[in-house]
């Protein structure tokens, strides 16, 4: 027996006959699904972002210094760039279960490697393979929606899913900069890997694989709420295979891709530097920064919730206008921050909670959600692996730029290192507004229905 086996969707099963222990089955197994796959993925967050906070501890030690971090942190993002699409179009196809604590395993002993690392290309490989594992939890996110949840449910359902983005950011830049504070650089590697063996535990025993395979019929009949699955005018693709490449053909998916990147060059620029901008820029220690930076848990909770109902509620499924407010709000945050120069930590803690709202909910948007509208529900994995890529090399591809722009702008003087973030800012701000634009070229798309 090929043991790969294992990992693939189970058959479909009779269909129940007792309407009462259908609903029974999908109300229990939805409830369980949707706290496995949110908190299950915030928690894989901070086996993804623990870099972020080991960075000025790395710099002082002299075991790196920021170009090379540069590196390292590029490669997570290009490898969980490909990761996501190559996983993402395999999802589609996978038990679910298996497939994302498989997926978090990895990555959580990956971390406890890099704890014991300090050679620039070991730890590249480790980081660079964790990106590949970290690629398995959005893509199967999206199958379980797409497979538990109706259409009409999507906005309000995906928007409570990507609270899990807030919930691992909060978590990494307070639990483990309070753990490297205490313990040093490597407790921030092996307490995230630790934490995330266990949730690899709690996702297998949580997530379940497709409803038919549990004798279940598809959620779309069960909720009465049914799509149509082709565009207008075109026939309905035989296999899963042929409905994920027949996603390639819709120009919407490109232009929404090449947005979602933009988005993500300002996301991780912040995950990524903006402790070491606190600390440096405003001279704040890394439990001060790690605090701030934090507020966009709750932000952006309220953000990804308040983006899910709003489009759906108020706009009618409609994302577009959704995301030009939203747009808006996260480019005030990101002036707030940077060209503010009296702002105290009050001051910067209210501006960094305007940034994560706005942002988180762009976020849930661009990265996802309205990829999901546009496409047949078979290609959920996949189309969240095709704007991912983008996404994610938006990201990899920042990394490395902040990283050079950073190092050029530092200097040393008596022994001590000075940054300026003057031209570095720039950039990260240049990316929003170019993300804002290219999403409002997509107005007149709507949700498929």
């Amino acid at each position: 027996m090929n043991p790969l086996r294992v990992f693939l969707t189970g058959p479909d099963l009779p269909q129940l006959a007792s309407r009462e222990e259908i609903d029974r089955i999908y109300k229990r197994h939805r409830l369980r699904i949707m706290l496995a796959i949110t908190i299950g993925y915030g928690l894989l967050y901070t086996c993804r972002l623990a870099l972020s906070v080991v960075k000025k501890p790395l710099i002082d030690g002299g075991i790196f210094t920021p170009e090379q971090l540069g590196i390292i942190g590029s490669a997570i993002f290009y490898a969980y760039a490909f990761g996501k699409l190559t996983n993402g179009f395999l999802a589609d196809h996978m038990n679910v279960k298996v497939f994302f604590a498989f997926g978090v395993l990895i990555s959580a002993l990956l971390n406890i490697g890099m704890g014991f690392s300090t050679v620039l290309w070991v730890s590249v490989v480790l980081w660079g393979l964790n990106g590949w594992f970290q690629g398995f939890g959005a893509p199967t996110g999206a199958v379980s929606m797409a497979n538990w949840f109706s259409p009409r449910e999507r906005g309000r359902i995906y928007g409570i899913w990507s609270t899990a983005h807030a919930i691992g950011e909060g978590l990494t830049f307070v639990a483990v900069a309070g753990l490297v504070s205490l313990f040093g650089w490597q407790a921030g590697f092996w307490g995230p890997g630790v934490l995330c063996i266990f949730v690899a535990l709690g996702v297998y025993l949580l997530v379940q694989d497709r409803p038919p395979t549990l004798g279940l019929p598809l959620v779309a009949d069960w909720k009465n709420d049914h799509v149509d699955d082709a565009p207008e005018g075109e026939a309905q693709p035989e296999s899963t295979w042929a409905t994920q490449r027949a996603i390639l053909k819709i120009p919407a998916i490109w232009v929404l891709a090449l947005s979602s990147a933009m988005i993500y060059v300002t996301r991780y620029a912040i995950n990524s530097w903006g402790i070491l901008y606190l600390q440096e820029a405003k001279g704040y220690s890394l439990i001060q920064a790690g605090a701030v930076i934090s507020v966009n848990t709750i932000a952006g909770i309220l953000g990804a919730v308040a983006y899910g109902f709003s489009s759906d509620k108020i706009f009618n499924a409609r994302r577009p206008p959704t995301n030009l407010i939203f747009a808006v709000v996260e480019i005030v945050g990101l002036l707030m921050i940077f060209f503010v120069p009296t702002g105290g930590p009050a001051f910067m803690t209210i501006a960094f909670f305007i940034y994560g709202f706005g942002l988180t909910g762009l976020v849930t948007a661009l990265g996802g959600l309205f990829a999901m509208d546009i496409v047949p529900r078979r290609a959920a994995g996949a189309v969240m692996g095709f704007v991912g890529v983008f996404s994610y090399v938006g990201a990899a591809i920042q990394e490395r730029i902040s990283g050079i722009l950073i190092d050029r702008g530092s200097t040393i003087i008596d022994g001590v290192r000075h940054y300026d973030f003057s031209t570095v800012i720039w950039f990260w701000v240049g990316s929003s507004v170019l993300s804002l634009i290219l999403a409002t070229t997509l107005w007149r798309v709507r949700v498929r229905d």
